[in-house]
């Protein structure tokens, strides 16, 4: 039997469907997503919760002249199907497949490659700007989540757009939650309007009114203007919206066809800037999401039997940073009542979330607001506490200036724990968390570490505490294998590198999670009859300089590996102590993340094709072995010559 799905690649076969079928069409789009990711693990709850809404826009909207920005993008794969990427959805975050999230390079339809909260409502400002000035005429419409609706960027461009009064849609895609439930004042400010009765006609009802009133004139109609504006200012919902210069409509059921259609039609000729507030359900139409929408929002695989998901087992003999993370913080904190914990809007991706149960009144999950979350810590330190921000690597960047003003520079301890550092995978270029020493290196008094396994972490995150400094540990998003798992605390000092394993030939200097792939890698070597030190160096600030001035000393070739850009990093941190010292440079070889975006794909996979995997780091050593002997026989041959 043929689906409607079938005949549609691009949005103008959409608009060939008559209205009346387009709910069958939303049910094959939810099937085709729920059949792909639970293949390809990816954003299910709030892709099924769009649908609706993404063919509607499409429907009334031409996204080929007009513009639509979404923001996060997580929310996109319906758009994708509906946009020409149908036939490629089974490749959904794969690697060499489709992005999930909006990507420049994949299609016209997406005008920015985007995975970050809260920058669509800037960006769609930006191309309105630019249509006026160019004489441009079209629609621009920015889809953004109520999670990130309250962000500080959000707030700002919205506070500028009202101003501006340029032409501008902002549908707000309501369905009271982020990634986890949406907090803060903003989002029961919205559970306000979810509860009050439908307000969106009564200004056109009172339009219609005058118009069949024909013994009234002008006068009567500025009257009763005048109470509709009176009536809206003391009832009507979405009044922080007309406050700053926005024409607010709804609530509207985001699921109902034809209250979209005719809504979204009837808006397409209004001037000025414009909100629609629509009301959706996470994880709609497949009832394991609807009943949890988090555990759904980044789905595992899974399969359905009998009408019930089976959900892949875990291997039980691992276990992640993460975790470790946040049981640490738990048993920490137990003992030290001065603990508190932030996220910004990541609980249960952070692992903070069991710190939160167990703590609630010492812990603050401030919304998808970075800069808050690390200007509340500011706070917090100088009230006497021990702040913990819980954050990934690639979203500590959007607070960057709150680092170096109100933690470095106030001399503030607090502990960054960067999770999500280094190569993420499927999430791709938006997310991979591999600029954070780059970033946070050369501001002064902060102290970088990484751990090589659990142990370390808990060891470091105790450390930290302790020591009253910014603090930032970073470690990746993968798991630790069973043999290295001994959580046993252990003592060391700030700046002390730890020598794993003796060899005469060269050292292998590795940093965080890439110390394991180097000992795989010595033992490799050492088949081939090459002997390496491998050095754990848990610190990229300050370095174990004694020792590492030891180490050039004393071997010919020092091969510094690390999961981070090369440019900035652990690696460039080596080469200016060891140049200060006025020691031989050319001894020191880097690896890491060359100076481009990395594409998404599995963790393991994108490591290896960066030559940063066991046998990578043993080739590239055996090269760089090589040349540094041809070096220095060429040297020396030249000083033999010139005697």
């Amino acid at each position: 039997m043929s689906k409607l799905l079938d005949c549609i690649e691009y949005p103008e076969d959409l608009k060939k469907v008559k209205v009346e079928d387009l709910p069958q069409l939303a049910t094959e789009i939810r099937e085709l997503i729920v059949d792909v990711v639970s293949k390809n693990p990816g954003h299910l709850s709030s892709n099924l919760g769009v649908v609706e809404l993404t063919i509607a826009l499409h429907y009334c909207f031409d996204f080929k002249r007009d513009k639509i920005v979404w923001d996060v993008g997580h929310q996109a794969y319906v758009h994708k199907i509906l946009t020409g990427r149908k036939s490629k959805f089974s490749t959904l975050r794969q690697y060499k497949g489709l992005s999930g999230f909006p990507d420049k390079n994949e299609s016209p339809y997406d005008p920015f490659t985007c995975g970050h909260s809260g920058n669509a409502i800037s960006a769609a400002l930006g191309i309105s700007c630019a249509d006026e000035i160019l004489g441009y005429r079209r629609s621009v419409v920015a889809v953004v989540g109520d999670g990130a609706i309250g962000a500080g960027m959000s707030l700002e461009a919205l506070n500028h757009a009202g101003d501006l009064k340029k032409n501008l849609l902002v549908v707000l895609n309501d369905n009271e939650m982020s990634i986890s439930n949406t907090v803060g004042a903003f989002s029961k400010y919205l559970n306000k309007i979810r509860s009050a009765p439908l307000y969106t006609d009564l200004k056109k009802d009172f339009h219609n009114l005058l118009s069949i009133l024909p013994v009234f004139g002008k006068p009567v109609g500025k009257t009763l203007e005048h109470i509709v504006e009176s009536i809206r200012k003391g009832a009507a919902p979405g009044q922080i919206f007309v406050d700053l210069g926005f024409n607010y409509f709804g609530p509207i059921d985001g699921h109902d066809f034809k209250i979209l259609l005719e809504t979204l039609n009837n808006m397409k000729h209004l001037e000025g800037p414009v909100l629609l507030h629509v009301i959706t359900e996470k994880g709609r139409g497949f009832e394991p999401a609807c009943q949890n929408p988090t555990q759904y929002h980044s789905a595992g695989k899974f399969e359905m039997c009998g009408g019930k998901v089976t959900q892949s087992i875990k291997d039980q003999k691992t276990i992640s940073y993460t975790n470790v993370f946040g049981d640490a913080l738990v048993e920490l904190a137990r003992t030290d009542h001065k603990i508190v914990g932030i996220t910004a809007a990541m609980p249960d991706g952070t692992g903070i979330i069991s710190f939160g149960k167990k703590f609630p009144d010492r812990f603050y999950d401030v919304g998808i607001c970075e800069q808050h979350a690390i200007g509340l810590a500011n706070g917090l330190a100088a009230g006497g506490l021990k702040p913990v921000v819980a954050i990934y690597s690639t979203f500590l960047q959007r607070a960057y200036d709150q680092v170096f003003h109100d933690i470095c520079l106030q001399r503030n301890g607090v502990v960054f724990m960067l999770d999500r550092a280094g190569i993420v995978g499927n999430d791709g270029p938006t997310h991979n968390g591999i600029f954070d020493i780059g970033y946070l290196r050369h501001l002064p008094e902060i102290i970088l570490m990484a751990p090589k396994d659990g142990s370390e972490l808990r060891s470091m995150l105790k450390i930290a505490l302790d020591s009253g400094k910014a603090v930032a540990i970073r470690y990746p998003k993968e798991d630790i294998p069973e043999e290295k798992q001994d959580l046993h605390d252990k003592t060391f000092e700030i700046g002390k590198a730890e020598v794993l394993r003796e060899g005469v030939d060269g050292v292998l200097f590795a940093y965080g999670a890439m110390v394991y792939r180097c000992l795989g890698a010595a033992e490799k070597l050492s088949k081939k009859g090459i002997e390496v030190t491998v050095v754990n160096a848990r610190f990229a600030k300050p370095l174990d300089k004694g020792l590492l001035l030891s180490l050039v000393k004393n071997h010919k070739l020092i091969l510094t590996v690390e999961d981070h850009a090369l440019m900035g990093g652990f690696g460039s941190a080596v080469l200016e102590l060891i140049t200060s010292e006025n020691e031989d440079a050319n001894k020191i070889v880097r690896m890491g993340i060359p100076d481009h975006f990395i594409e998404h794909g599995p963790r393991n996979l994108i490591l290896k094709n960066l030559n940063l995997d066991e046998d990578g780091i043993a080739n590239r050593f055996t090269e760089a072995l090589e040349m540094t002997n041809i070096n220095l026989f060429t040297r020396v041959g030249s000083r033999s010559f010139a005697v």
